[in-house]
């Protein structure tokens, strides 16, 4: 059974070649406009108020290491490079660079942003704050037992 259309192959082709032949054109224009400035500086991106600051080398994915700390990648962890662009984290392994991150719910981070040099430059909050706090002022107020006393003069807990 034949199920290619003869009669709309020399149309699809047509408008194959049509599209491609816009798209040089485009292109084209595209470098002549940028050859006709000196220099293009990098945009600088803007970035969620929560984004922290920090150098992150990826060791082996999706564990990173964050300011010389271990951290995680979220599952769908986003990694955007310098052009802001995709990027996957296999062709950083060993490299530390600058980024701008931010993380989920439940800690692990889950949008980094590699930093061009217009955007280092800006000043932003460092990622040495605590997460989670567990201590509590009850903690040193408990009270104490030494082992040796007799279970009728153990100290009562509040309820």
């Amino acid at each position: 059974m034949n199920r290619c259309n003869l009669r709309l192959t020399p149309f699809l082709l047509t408008l194959a070649a049509s599209a491609a032949l816009a798209q040089t054109d485009q292109g084209s224009q595209a470098v002549q406009a940028t050859s006709s400035t000196e220099a293009v500086k990098p945009s600088v991106r803007q970035f969620p108020a929560k984004a922290v600051r920090g150098e992150m080398v990826v060791l082996a994915p999706p564990v990173i290491s964050i300011d010389g700390k271990r951290e995680r990648l979220s599952v769908g962890a986003r990694i955007r490079d310098a052009n802001n662009h995709f990027t996957l984290s296999t062709p950083l392994l060993n490299k530390p660079v600058l980024v701008n991150y931010v993380r989920d719910n439940t800690g692990l981070v889950h949008e980094v942003w590699i930093l061009n040099p217009e955007e280092a430059k800006e000043k932003r909050p460092g990622g040495t704050a605590t997460l989670f706090n567990f201590t509590t002022d009850s903690a040193s107020k408990a009270p104490a037992d030494n082992g040796k006393t007799p279970y009728d003069q153990l100290p009562a807990y509040k309820r």
